[in-house]
């Protein structure tokens, strides 16, 4: 495409031309266009000299279109069409629409917000297309890039965590789903429960205990420590960590089938404690909160389809969580 040349073209002279090939007589065309027949015979001028075509022939019935002007006759109503469309805003029909929009997620989203806002979404907009990935450390920059419309994650509220929710790359928009706090699940018949029923008031389940404890982690955006380990690691203390897995299912698993404490966000443990015999214990320290959070980039703030799924996410979870 010479860009060059098509800046030279007066789109208003597309229109003219197709109303004199649709109507064959300069008096009419020039009727619908609200013109005088010398400003449209001016026009129809300077269309033969951009075109290099005298595009009609004058007959005692009127114009005639030439072959070339024949050719752009079957051109011009597509063309025209696709340049209305560009002059009207954006807009968004969730009934109609056809569009696709890909989500990167968080594995423990799947359960604690996707159930909440799949249903409304695909039952107003049927003919939608919701493409959906887990997160992993490349979610931010495919965020940024454009490659995927929206994220969901969890972010940390302590004022030096890594992934803070103040800590977001340029142009990333955010928007709160719900809180959250981290917690333990181990196996029900867990040898941990010995020392715990010996005391009557459980208060041997402390920080000496955890820490005396093997543990399986979930990796978080690539990296094997949590804030709580950096936390722990100011004191000189640590967990000893055996196994170290991509998801919460699989660590939930692992948690099922031996010694290993799992610790956790709180609103994924309803659906581990589904899957096996686990036990929830509280986090014996004080940690910060975590948020669930809905990323998106600002250059769809204002997009008429970007705003409605957020909106419905947003105003779905919120219902769903009271």
């Amino acid at each position: 495409m010479n860009l060059d040349n098509l800046a030279k073209i007066d789109l208003n002279l597309l229109v003219i031309l197709q109303i004199l090939l649709e109507e064959e007589s300069v008096t009419r065309a020039a009727n619908r266009l609200h013109l005088s027949q010398s400003a449209l015979s001016k026009s129809l001028n300077r269309l033969r000299d951009t075109l290099g075509d005298p595009l009609f022939l004058r007959t005692a019935h009127g114009l005639k279109p030439t072959a070339h002007a024949l050719q752009l006759k079957a051109q011009l109503p597509t063309l025209l069409q696709g340049l209305y469309q560009i002059s009207l805003p954006p807009s968004f029909t969730p009934a109609t629409s056809h569009r696709q929009f890909s989500f990167a997620m968080l594995e423990s989203a799947y359960e604690t917000s996707l159930p909440y806002y799949i249903g409304p979404i695909l039952s107003q907009a049927p003919q939608l297309n919701l493409e959906i990935y887990g997160w992993n450390e490349k979610s931010l920059l495919d965020l940024q890039q454009g490659q995927i419309d929206f994220g969901i994650t969890a972010r940390e509220l302590h004022p030096t965590a890594d992934f803070r929710l103040n800590n977001l790359p340029d142009g990333i928009a955010h928007q709160r789903l719900f809180t959250d706090n981290q917690v333990c699940l181990v196996r029900r018949d867990h040898p941990v429960f010995a020392i715990i029923n010996a005391d009557e008031n459980a208060g041997s389940w402390d920080l000496e205990t955890y820490l005396a404890m093997s543990h399986v982690q979930v990796r978080c955006e690539g990296n094997d420590w949590w804030l709580l380990d950096y936390q722990l690691a100011e004191s000189g203390q640590h967990r000893h960590i055996c196994a170290t897995l991509p998801d919460f299912y699989g660590a939930a698993s692992v948690c099922a089938n031996s010694d290993l404490v799992l610790t956790l966000p709180s609103s994924f443990v309803p659906q581990a404690q589904k899957l096996y015999g686990l036990v929830q214990l509280p986090l014996p320290i004080d940690f910060s909160s975590l948020v669930y959070v809905l990323l998106w980039h600002e250059r769809n703030n204002d997009e008429p389809g970007h705003k409605w799924v957020r909106e419905t996410i947003c105003e779905n979870i919120e219902k769903a969580r009271g």
